[in-house]
């Protein structure tokens, strides 16, 4: 299965590692953000059905960004790439996201083929 993906990361070296590093075949096309304004207008928009997420970007951050996925009930599977690894990072992000959480472990197989 393909995806629409978008790759949102404040920093534009990450986003072009993180594009390389997709496996072959999970992408039918990629769309890029350097924030979270500009993920939720891909979103809002209809685009994009895997996004991959940074957190901590300047403006509207990956926190923010699962809160308003959660709340206007967009319909995009989320992957959290980030280097925040600390306890509370961890629980705020299941907090946004524990809806979510169980449609993700189902398709997560069929992402790592």
């Amino acid at each position: 299965m393909s995806y629409s993906v978008i790759v949102c990361d404040d920093s534009r070296f990450a986003r072009q590692q993180l594009i390389r590093g997709l496996p072959a075949g999970l992408a039918r096309e990629v769309l890029t953000a350097s924030n979270g304004e500009e993920a939720l207008k891909l979103l809002r928009a209809g685009q994009g059905e895997l996004l991959f997420l940074d957190l901590n970007m300047p403006g509207l951050d990956g926190y923010q960004v699962l809160e308003a996925i959660r709340r206007e009930e967009l319909n995009v599977l989320v992957i959290v790439v980030s280097g925040d690894i600390q306890a509370q990072a961890h629980q705020r992000i299941l907090a946004a996201a524990d809806a979510g959480l169980a449609e993700f472990f189902d398709i997560l197989p069929a992402l790592l083929k």
